[in-house]
């Protein structure tokens, strides 16, 4: 048995789990020597959604920020890559997934966390394929579920396919925090028995409270490499804490031989940071007990109550809860991640206030063409018919039917382009990096005519 290896995931997953993605790069740059120090396996901080809150609410250059944490730090950086949803909300065209994760290794990425909402590794393939070609490190991801058809062989299955494709190492997801410990515990040492040879990493979110107990048994059955977050920005529905995992296996086999003072230093810090983002600051302050019952992330029962609530009809929310699995049964079983928690979750809620499948968004119906992918189980072809008549779904990969999308987003941010980058950004968030961009052109031009008007009265022409 090797020591255990944790990734900190403070500077991406914990503000993105309890400040709403917040968090300026001009508070996270003055800790990270620190972070550095600290011997984690993995610093993540960069994916997920930070990408589009870079430039929608905190006016930094998302590359900008890779850029300047990796000049001050020596430990491998990561990130989580949605696979053909690159760091958005829908399926990209290869051309910008590609040139993406080029830009990305080029500007400091190093680790590549890639998951697919559906586990269809179909729409994996490209993503890994290029990371490991640009050099990087790709990690294959199992997105947890509980369901019929989620079980061991499911889970390693998966496993071995991601293996085969050549990842360095094997993530297994747990994005609503509901995995228990002796489940968690069973498919690693599953895993491993099937002869699993990359390294199993774990991540948990602490909603429902068994993050760290899940953790304790994942280790016990080989897991290499656990996610967690400093302590003063863990648990609730951000990762287990960094301290509390150390303390744990300190003195076993598994002493990951992190330094309490250090990690001290650092929470003091965060712990300052954080006040400064009160008014986000607010996820739940205890374990949700109610996840264990219906499953449904803290995002997605908000989601619930405010469409409820527009309709006049919170008391119906029980119905709602009901409806959930059955949708999910129909729609093949779905993890419930982004997209697929949305796309499944607002359908049950229209089922509920006005008939099982009477109106559907048109994400559903794409759902149901397959333009997301394949699903887990088959999908009910009742509900199919109910929602897109007599069409016939795609079989491809859904990336395969879209056209290039770098061109056009030349086009776009042409005049005020100042790096290959800001195409990627255009082309990921055309309704975001835009504007993001014309914003930063007008700043630089505002300080270029200060610094112009000050050498003036030095210098009088």
């Amino acid at each position: 048995m090797a020591k255990v290896k944790i990734t900190d995931t403070t500077m991406r997953d914990g503000h993105q789990s309890l400040l709403a993605t917040r968090m300026k790069t001009e508070h996270i740059l003055p800790i990270l020597e620190k972070h550095d120090a600290a011997g984690f396996h993995s610093l993540e901080v960069w994916g997920g959604a930070t990408f589009d809150t870079c430039m929608r609410f905190c006016g930094d250059d998302p590359w900008e920020r890779l850029r300047v944490i990796k000049r001050h730090v020596k430990t491998p950086t990561q990130m989580l890559l949605r696979s053909q949803n690159v760091v958005g909300y829908r399926h990209y065209a290869d051309d910008v997934l590609v040139e993406f994760i080029k830009k990305a290794v080029v500007n400091g990425m190093d680790i590549f966390r890639i998951f697919d909402a559906l586990n269809d590794i179909r729409n994996m393939e490209k993503s890994i394929e290029t990371v490991i070609k640009e050099g990087g490190q790709a990690q294959g991801t199992v997105c947890y579920a509980i369901s019929p058809v989620h079980n061991l062989e499911y889970y390693v299955k998966m496993a071995r396919e991601l293996e085969g494709l050549g990842c360095h190492s094997i993530c297994i997801k747990d994005m609503a925090g509901i995995i228990a410990p002796y489940i968690v515990y069973d498919i690693v040492k599953a895993m491993k028995d099937a002869g699993i040879k990359i390294p199993i990493q774990l991540h948990c979110h602490y909603t429902s409270g068994m993050g760290a107990m899940a953790y304790l048994k994942a280790v016990e059955a080989g897991c290499d490499i656990i996610d967690c977050a400093i302590s003063t920005m863990a648990n609730q529905t951000s990762q287990p804490a960094i301290e509390t995992m150390t303390a744990t296996f300190r003195g076993t086999e598994w002493d990951p031989g992190m330094d309490l003072k250090l990690l001290t230093e650092i929470a003091d810090y965060w712990k300052e940071v954080r006040s400064q983002y009160a008014e986000f600051d607010l996820s739940s302050k205890w374990p949700d007990a109610n996840i264990l019952l219906s499953q449904v992330p803290g995002g997605m029962m908000s989601n619930f109550l405010s469409q409820l609530q527009q309709q006049n009809a919170l008391h119906r929310l029980p119905e709602v809860l009901e409806e959930m699995p059955r949708v999910q049964e129909d729609f093949g079983w779905p993890p419930l991640v982004t997209p697929s928690s949305q796309i499944v979750g607002t359908q049950a809620v229209m089922n509920v206030l006005f008939g099982r499948y009477k109106i559907c968004t048109n994400e559903v119906k794409l759902y149901m063409r397959g333009y997301y992918g394949r699903p887990p189980a088959p999908i009910n072809e009742e509900a199919r018919k109910q929602i897109i008549g007599d069409e016939q779904p795609i079989t491809v990969r859904p990336a395969d039917l879209l056209e290039p999308e770098l061109p056009k987003a030349r086009e776009m941010c042409g005049a005020v382009m100042e790096k290959e980058e800001d195409i990627i950004s255009c082309a990921l968030y055309p309704q975001v990096a835009p504007k993001f961009l014309e914003d930063r052109m007008a700043k630089k031009l505002k300080i270029d005519l200060e610094l112009a008007k000050q050498g003036s009265e030095f210098y009088p022409v």
